[in-house]
Parts: structure tokens; sequence; C-alpha cells
């Protein structure tokens, strides 16, 4: 089996500090969010490579529990996602789930359009914290979600 990356070339990549990556699909209006398993196998992909170097590659950044079906099924999700292009991955996801029995570190890949992604910053936005000066919240002010203030917590 051979895996290579899709055309990066509309991608803003993220790494985070624990290994999950966070990418910016501009060309489709997405936003992709890798955990660190995930994030391994994409670094895994950076040229062409098969699943048994991809699994190596793995098992050195997240150590010796990676086994080549967590490869697969990361693989198998990047894939998903169009992130990468197989040829002769033959997925067989029940004898997947069946060796997971005790597996912590299975990957995850979630995609959100743009807009979803704004939707979702704005809601947390809303519930931040806002340092108090002079016993009042600095108010940030959204025209679709007009506020108030000053308002007083004690």
């Amino acid at each position: 089996m051979q895996v290579e990356r899709t055309d990066v070339h509309s991608f803003v990549i993220n790494p985070l500090p624990d290994g999950s990556k966070v990418i910016i699909d501009s060309e489709h209006d997405r936003v992709l969010a890798l955990n660190a398993t995930a994030g391994a196998a994409w670094d895994a992909c950076s040229g062409p490579t098969t699943l048994s170097e991809i699994t190596e590659q793995m098992q050195s950044s997240l150590g010796s529990e990676i086994t080549e079906e967590i490869a697969q099924e990361s693989i198998l999700q990047l894939q998903a996602q169009n992130l990468v292009h197989t040829s002769g991955l033959q997925p067989n996801r029940r004898q997947f789930m069946a060796s997971l029995l005790g597996t912590v570190a299975l990957p995850l890949v979630v995609s959100l359009t743009m807009t979803e992604q704004r939707g979702y910053a704005d809601v947390a936005r809303s519930g931040m914290s806002h340092p108090v000066r002079d016993g009042k919240v600095p108010i940030q002010h959204s025209p679709s979600r007009p506020i108030t203030g000053p308002f007083r917590f004690e």
C-alpha cells in the first residue's frame, strides 16, 4: 500500500504542543482538527510512504502501543477527509475495533466548515472570563448580539 498527502497548497497547518494539529483548508472552506494520533499519521505522510513506514514513525512519536491497525485507521480517517491518497488499502474496521480493547491512542479527525468554526468560536468567546477593572467587566460589542453594560460582579 502506498500513501501520499493530497496537494496541501491551500492548507494552513497549525501544530499544537500535544502533537495534535489544526488544518485550515481555505479552498474547501473547512477546519480540520487532528488529535495527536492522527497528527502523527499526518506527519508520517510528508512524502510517499507505506503503511509499515507510517506505523514505525508513529511508534517513534507516540510509543510502541501504536499498532499497524491504529496506523491504518488513522490513514483511513485522513483519507475520508481527502488529506491523503492511498492505493491498495483494504479497510477491515471490524478487525480494527476488536483489536482496540485497552487501547487509548485512537485516531480522530474532526472537520468543520469555516462558518461552523466561527460560530463555535463566538460561543466560546461569549463564555470567556475577562479581567475586572474597577468592578466592571469589559464587554466586546458584536452587531449581531448587542450587549449593554457595565456589569458588576461581587
